[in-house]
């Protein structure tokens, strides 16, 4: 079969965070996403959807337009909530976001009564049914088609960065998981998703997605759900390793060092260089240690097995990329991860939280509820 890679200029940015809804008192996840979706009216004057529907219905996606700067793309986002604000906040609802919801059941969730939810809840089972989870995905425009697949390749090496900064589901179904990301570890699951395969050319990724069709697995090349992916339709790098963030300075930091590190490697593509690799045994060992530790986690850096800690990877990893943030606009936004380190990651902060109340993990999602408010993480 053939895909065809749509043009993106590069670098350009967009964004898609999926937000939990929750009853403002209880903080339990509430069944109101079809409301807030025909009752909601942002900004779509451009002909970009910028709110959708999710696998639960406790859940809605505030989506981007296209930007060139971090900074817009998230000033979009927080436009769209303010939309969604307007029908929830009287409601007594409100809209939070992390990883996992901390004791909310999953056999008490509704399905959005959509074709392809329903096939693959019928496909999976159980399984997709404690899909409790939430992420943000983010979107780099790739200038050349050659580029998508060697950029997909060369984020994985930082896999364990992403994912450890990012990690915001320590509690499940009323319990610790042990995980400082157990997102990382549900969502997996799900025959299409998790680690992509090497792939060396176009053609083979389009064999790749053709024997899963041809076999039954999916019905359209996007229902390939790897953690990071070439997304056709749009000519992007889509990376989908981040748990949810709960505030709108973390998106603007996480954004900012993926669109950094795939303009870095567009431009070395440019320049004739070869791409970071990292063998597969290697980026799933990473996904598994940050997923656990999170920031805590060593991570294994090169070819050769040298192992680092992850903060110190990521700190060094900023100090790399601030000329490519100086030409791309978003300085103060690649610093701002320094900022999620200081005042630690959100799973450490759910932990202080629940910790705060003699473990109780009611106390989570009013923190939670604070931070979306706010715009920053609460130390």
């Amino acid at each position: 079969m053939v895909i065809d890679f749509a043009r993106s200029d590069r670098s350009t940015l967009g964004l898609e965070w999926e937000l939990q809804v929750v009853d403002r008192t209880t903080g339990d996840l509430v069944g109101a996403a079809p409301t807030v979706l025909e009752q909601a009216r942002p900004d779509d004057s451009d002909g970009k959807e910028r709110l959708t529907s999710e696998l639960f219905t406790n859940t809605v996606e505030v989506v981007s337009g296209v930007h060139r700067t971090v900074a817009g793309a998230v000033d979009d986002l927080r436009g769209t909530i303010d939309a969604v604000r307007e029908v929830t906040d009287p409601m007594g609802l409100e809209v939070i976001c992390a990883g996992t919801h901390p004791f909310a059941r999953w056999q008490d969730q509704e399905v959005t009564p959509k074709e392809r939810y329903v096939t693959l809840l019928d496909r999976t089972g159980v399984v997709g049914r404690q899909l409790l989870i939430w992420g943000l995905h983010m979107h780099v425009g790739i200038d050349e088609p050659r580029k998508a697949l060697p950029v997909v390749e060369a984020l994985l090496p930082y896999y364990a960065h992403l994912q450890a900064l990012s990690a915001s589901s320590p509690f499940a179904f009323g319990e610790a998981t042990g995980y400082a990301s157990n997102r990382a570890m549900l969502f997996q699951q799900l025959p299409t998703a998790g680690l992509p395969p090497r792939l060396d050319t176009w053609q083979e990724y389009e064999a790749a997605v053709d024997d899963l069709m041809k076999v039954g697995v999916i019905d359209h090349w996007d229902e390939v759900r790897w953690d990071v992916r070439p997304s056709a339709k749009w000519g992007t790098v889509e990376t989908r390793v981040c748990d949810g963030p709960p505030t709108a300075m973390e998106v603007g930091a996480f954004a900012a060092l993926v669109q950094c590190l795939v303009d870095d490697f567009s431009q070395r593509l440019d320049d004739g260089d070869d791409l970071p690799t990292l063998q597969s045994v290697y980026v799933r060992e990473n996904k598994w240690r940050a997923a656990r530790y999170g920031m805590d986690a060593v991570a294994i850096v090169d070819r050769d097995g040298t192992e680092r800690p992850v903060v110190d990877e990521v700190r060094a990893l900023v100090s790399r990329l601030e000329p490519v943030a100086e030409r791309l606009g978003c300085s103060a936004e690649l610093q701002d991860v320094l900022g999620v380190i200081e005042v630690g990651v959100s799973a450490e902060r759910q932990a202080r939280a629940s910790a705060a109340a003699g473990g109780d993990l009611g106390a989570v999602v009013p923190a939670l509820i604070r931070e979306m408010r706010t715009g920053r993480p609460q130390a």
